[in-house]
């Protein structure tokens, strides 16, 4: 499979669906989802450390003849750039079933999709070589945080990687009452309940369910940043954005309050990504 550009993701991701099949697509701009709302208005890439995190995560797991899952796979930059890789299959898992039916139908050649919870996916134990979790454990609760992690451990075989790609409050940046402020105004401003996590602590977590973490990359929060729109979306698509931005009163307020709200705490928030193992022997 030749290698996808932005143009040919794009082609991809609009033949398999129309902008009026985004999930929650007829929800009000005040009450949507900040990344679905970002969708609508043709952003693609929707990861906290964006595409460039995501790439070097796929590369660290040499992805090429391996069974890959991903839950949540979003719009399907991630599943597209997975297929790049040549797997063996590609399983993306997603609760929402419209979503799953549209990454099914975008990743048909080679791969499919399942509507499930990413915390019971249904997929048999140890068949999958990489877990691929981008942006879905901080909207969970701690208890969430860890089903989805057991989750991943069960599907994976020994010696299988999984690859978190996640938000971050830098370790030593803030105390216990600016990270619930910060929460707060994620939640105000985004629409949903994000609850990150310090390096440490993300460790700890893969490290409790049986894990090894074997690196941990970290990347600036600048998800509507305009080089990172850029960067991520090709100055075609980046233009497109900021004019489907503009040419709306509320839609323009509330993706301005999303921004303001990820520059206000871009010294304590950051983007990581950590590359876990399964351990050969299998213990747990």
């Amino acid at each position: 499979m030749a290698a996808h550009n932005d143009t040919g993701i794009d082609a991809h991701i609009l033949a398999a669906v129309g902008p009026d099949e985004i999930p929650l697509a007829s929800r009000p701009v005040d009450t949507v989802p900040g990344h679905w709302l970002l969708a609508r208005l043709g952003k693609r890439v929707l990861r906290p450390g964006g595409l460039r995190l995501t790439k070097l995560l796929l590369r660290r797991a040499e992805i090429a003849g391996k069974h890959v899952v991903e839950f949540a796979p979003g719009m399907g930059r991630s599943a597209l750039l997975v297929l790049d890789h040549h797997p063996a299959d590609y399983v993306g898992v997603d609760a929402d079933p419209l979503a799953a039916a549209w990454i099914d139908k975008l990743v048909s050649a080679q791969g499919r999709a399942v509507a499930a919870e990413a915390a019971a996916s249904g997929l048999p134990d140890s068949s999958a070589d990489v877990v691929l979790a981008e942006g879905v454990l901080t909207i969970q609760s701690e208890q969430g945080k860890a089903d989805i992690i057991a989750e991943g451990h069960r599907l994976l075989k020994p010696g299988g990687r999984y690859l978190l790609h996640e938000l971050s409050v830098k370790d030593d940046a803030a105390a216990d009452d600016d990270r619930a402020t910060i929460r707060a105004a994620l939640a105000h401003a985004m629409h949903v309940s994000a609850r990150p996590k310090t390096i440490a602590d993300w460790r700890e977590m893969l490290e409790a369910q049986g894990f090894v973490v074997d690196e941990v990359l970290t990347s600036p929060l600048a998800l509507l940043e305009p080089r990172r729109v850029i960067a991520d979306e090709g100055i075609v698509r980046a233009l497109k954005f900021a004019r489907n931005v503009l040419r709306d009163r509320q839609t323009r307020e509330r993706v301005m309050a999303m921004a303001k709200t990820l520059r206000q705490h871009k010294k304590i928030l950051q983007a990581v990504g950590l590359v876990a193992t399964k351990p050969a022997d299998g213990r747990v």
